[in-house]
């Protein structure tokens, strides 16, 4: 890992030295019994409160303001934030001021962790706040926090933005970025009413292998391991629903699991390829009961994160509140491209896709076919919650057929704003019929199709012992997760989501923001180009291209020179 520090990285280290000096150990390893919160002193406190005499709370500085003998600071813990007042000669009753004048207010830095006793009092103005009579340094922070400032217009300056740098250290953005915070805390609310729901039928929560010999349950390409010890491959799981089966083959009447599912796939600002999904299956059931059993579900899920059915996504007011509208595949397809993919063959499907201008290859099937026409075609049409039903039978190799029209499956996938939410079948239970369908995903692997399924043996023996009518259903957490609190991004909803590896050690280059980053990547494919057509493909306003390009030439990544009456842009090479 890289030496070089900067200047405040520097002197925090010295700060670290001199404490040491002063016998003040920077990482106690002692408990720090805290006996409140700051929300709970921020929230309960009035000028008649009794408790308050002689609180002790903990947490980080955020920021201090020294004013000679009197100094303000604040701290934030896990609950908020509160506001501290130190007076020197309160905290150093004695002769000695040191822990005043040289500890607080040179030694102890911004970002640093400290316990602190005293009393609740407002100040003139109102503030709510703990006189300090007594603190101590818990841990010392030796790189600074990006300081982020807010006017009195309430406008943020010098905000933790950059989504590369946020990412890696979410540890940072989780400090200065209170809505991140928020968003993983409604992440694990969100969780959490699932579970009660699901609890509240007496359904079985249960771990299945995340190593497994065989990837089944879904269509995707797998992660692959090799395990030494038993000198064979095994693959990362794509999906729990074979093994959650199995237990239905085993006499449960319900069970469930929250997965950490894997697919060796692209990302995107919706897919990562490590995922959670939960997967519940539930004996003598089927598509049509899941169907009300997951609009009550995500109803709940909604009130208990919002207190309301209502949730704002992007421009969208999503309405949870059920029924939802109900579409079959066919009518969905048929009402956006006009085309009816009833009794198709393959080469009809094939030729339909070209007639409508969507690229296909050779490898797909009548299934993956009709997937792409819907993809293409239908399913950003579909904005409020809207179940998409009876897919055919290709789309779905572990689904039951339709009761009453064998070319169907009874399956339904619910989207919202354009995107696959849940996945629920009435379970296959046929294991003549479940053979045969894992035969054809054996051929189309054999035409090159590398997402197609392997047949799994041991589940067709589970079969073979009897499986109840079942109904199963797959909600992805994440992109739950992002319609509940309004983001885009997979990422912004994932702790640590998965990035190229960060080089330590190396040469390390200019720290360059978004704006920045991006006309340098215009720049990099042609070293060298003319400024106004650069500014037009950066699309960038006049402030944030004058920003940007001064930005760039600060670092010494770009020269900017009149060549024929005209000011070109060219790259800086090593």
């Amino acid at each position: 890992m890289s030496t070089e520090r900067s200047e405040q990285e520097i002197q925090r280290r010295k700060h670290l030295a001199r404490l040491r000096e002063l016998g003040i150990e920077p990482f106690p390893a002692a408990m720090y019994d805290a006996n409140c919160t700051a929300a709970s002193i921020t929230h309960n406190y009035t000028e008649n409160s009794t408790g308050f005499e002689a609180v002790k709370v903990a947490g980080r500085l955020l920021f201090k303001r020294i004013q000679g003998k009197a100094s303000f600071a604040v701290l934030k813990d896990h609950t908020g934030e509160v506001q501290l007042y130190f007076n020197r000669d309160e905290l150093c009753p004695g002769e000695d001021k040191t822990l005043y004048n040289e500890v607080f207010k040179r030694l102890i830095d911004r970002g640093d962790f400290i316990g602190v006793e005293g009393h609740v009092f407002k100040t003139q103005v109102g503030e709510t706040s703990v006189f300090v009579k007594k603190f101590d340094l818990l841990s010392k922070a030796l790189r600074p926090l990006p300081a982020v400032k807010t006017d009195d217009e309430g406008n943020t300056h010098d905000a933790f933005t950059d989504a590369e740098l946020r990412y890696r250290m979410r540890y940072v953005d989780l400090v200065v970025n209170d809505e991140v915070r928020d968003t993983f805390i409604k992440r694990t609310r969100i969780m959490n009413s699932m579970r009660a729901y699901l609890n509240s039928f007496d359904y079985l929560e249960v771990e299945t292998p995340i190593l497994q010999a065989i990837p089944g349950g879904a269509s995707a390409r797998p992660f692959i391991t090799h395990h030494n010890a038993l000198d064979i491959p095994l693959y990362l799981r794509i999906a729990n629903e074979l093994y959650l089966k199995r237990l239905i083959v085993g006499g449960f009447e319900g069970v469930y699991e929250f997965a950490k599912d894997f697919r060796n796939e692209g990302m995107d600002k919706t897919h990562n390829p490590e995922f959670t999904q939960m997967e519940v299956y539930v004996a003598f059931k089927d598509y049509k009961w899941m169907m009300a059993f997951t609009e009550n579900m995500l109803a709940r899920i909604a009130k208990d994160v919002h207190g309301t059915t209502e949730v704002t996504f992007g421009e969208h007011c999503i309405d949870f509140k059920p029924p939802y509208a109900r579409v079959t595949m066919q009518e969905a397809i048929l009402k956006y491209t006009g085309v009816d993919i009833t009794g198709m063959t393959e080469e009809q499907l094939r030729q339909a896709c070209s007639d409508l201008g969507i690229d296909v290859d050779g490898s797909m099937g009548k299934g993956k076919l009709i997937d792409e026409i819907f993809g293409e075609k239908c399913e950003a049409n579909y904005i409020q919650p809207t179940f998409i039903y009876d897919y055919p039978v290709e789309m779905s190799p572990l689904c039951k057929r339709h009761r009453s029209n064998p070319e169907l499956t009874e399956r339904f996938e619910l989207m919202i704003c354009g995107k696959e939410l849940a996945n629920a079948y009435s379970e296959l239970n046929d294991p003549i019929d479940q053979r045969q369908r894992f035969e054809e995903q054996v051929r189309l692997m054999d035409k090159g199709d590398d997402e197609a399924m392997f047949i799994d043996e041991d589940f067709l023996r589970a079969l073979e012992y009897g499986m109840p009518p079942t109904s199963g259903l797959g909600i992805g957490i994440d992109r739950l997760t992002m319609f509940m609190t309004n983001n885009s991004s997979i990422q912004e909803v994932l702790f640590f989501p998965q990035m190229k590896p960060e080089v330590f050690g190396a040469k390390k280059g200019p720290e360059l923001n978004d704006n920045e980053k991006s006309v340098f990547d215009i720049l990099s494919k042609t070293k060298q180009m003319g400024l106004n057509e650069l500014k037009v493909q950066s699309q960038l306003s006049n402030k944030q291209w004058d920003k940007s390009i001064k930005g760039l030439r600060d670092h010494g990544l770009v020269n900017v020179a009149k060549e024929n009456d005209s000011l070109v842009v060219s790259l800086i090479e090593e």
